[in-house]
């Protein structure tokens, strides 16, 4: 008899949580801060980085999914969406609703909060 097979999102989150626990700070900008600062304490509060290498965030130096280091230069947002910021925030907020099995898990950031995490990637990237 095989054994249980547990969902990819579900492997992932012992590494979320680790992620969660070594952020410098887990504390949002307060209502109204801009929203790229906005962007990059969500970053950390929602341990981003424990899976990719975000460009400005430290720590962040995941491996398991892509790096976010040239976002605005890519043509698609999970290989599915053109490459937007109302795509990339809806990507961040729902990934499970845009691609359902994807290895990203679905973390429960806000709709406002993935746009001020969306609107940071692209300003770290625009560098790169």
């Amino acid at each position: 008899m095989l054994g249980r097979i547990v969902p990819v999102p579900a492997l992932l989150a012992p590494f979320v949580a680790m992620g969660l626990a070594a952020c410098e700070d887990t504390r949002l900008p307060a209502p109204g801060a801009d929203g790229v600062e906005a962007g990059r304490a969500a970053i950390r509060l929602y341990g981003c980085g424990s899976c990719h290498a975000i460009p400005g965030i430290g720590q962040a130096d995941g491996r398991v999914g892509p790096p976010l280091t040239h976002l605005p230069r890519q043509a698609y947002v999970a290989g599915k969406l053109p490459n937007t910021l109302p795509n990339l925030a809806a990507w961040i907020a729902a990934p499970q609703a845009i691609n359902p099995g994807t290895a990203m898990p679905d973390l429960g950031v806000p709709p406002e909060t993935a746009a001020a995490i969306a609107s940071y990637l692209y300003a770290a990237g625009e560098g790169g």
